[in-house]
């Protein structure tokens, strides 16, 4: 494991989420959007709002329907379009238009679960946090990080591997698990034949084409 963590680290020392954001606030409701949703259909919605100052007055100005239509493109707009506002209203609320520090805070938002709060304390403060998605549980499997098979629950796989994943790789981690993912050890077709970590990977459970 930590040789692989060290070659992750040499060539990606300070990965960071691909979700577009430029506030605490603009991350959180992105982190939200992007729960079975893709992170470029996030951006594509978003981003023009963000860099024209969304904040949580533009959410409540508009109220869910005013929301929704901004977000239709993105999986699930109705729920999240709901939950965000309610989420909104509780930031001014009770933490003063601020994102909260703390994992139970987090969680007990409307629409934000653990592995949305994961990414949220990792993301804005550093914490030492894996939040595990699609892509965090796959890589990891076939890496043999763990022995929970497919259809194991996200903080199970995550228990597992914060005991073997060193402190100093949290949360960057993360982030090298998703992008490593995404991009080379992709569901179908992984790109073995030049991935970067290919001489120290297992394979476990990879079948069918290997590029």
């Amino acid at each position: 494991m930590i040789a692989v963590l060290d070659r992750f680290d040499g060539v990606n020392p300070h990965p960071r989420c691909e979700l577009y954001y430029r506030t605490p606030y603009q991350l959180l409701v992105s982190v939200v959007l992007s729960a079975q949703a893709t992170d470029k259909s996030v951006n594509k919605a978003m981003q023009p709002l963000y860099d024209s100052g969304f904040g949580p007055d533009t959410v409540l100005a508009l109220g869910q329907e005013g929301f929704l239509e901004k977000i239709r493109t993105i999986g699930l707009a109705p729920t999240k379009s709901k939950n965000i506002l309610r989420l909104t209203r509780i930031l001014r609320e009770t933490y003063g238009d601020t994102v909260p520090q703390n994992r139970d805070a987090l969680e007990s938002l409307p629409g934000v679960g653990r592995k949305t709060a994961n990414v949220v304390l990792g993301e804005l403060w550093g914490e030492p946090t894996l939040a595990v998605d699609t892509h965090v549980l796959r890589v990891s499997a076939r890496l043999g990080f763990h022995r929970e098979n497919a259809a194991a629950k996200a903080d199970k796989v995550e228990k597992a591997l914060l005991k073997i994943v060193p402190r100093a790789f949290l949360p960057r981690a993360h982030h090298w698990l998703v992008l490593h993912g995404r991009y080379q050890c992709t569901a179908r077709n992984p790109k073995c034949a030049s991935c970067l970590i290919e001489d120290l990977c297992p394979k476990i459970g990879v079948s069918g084409p290997i590029g």
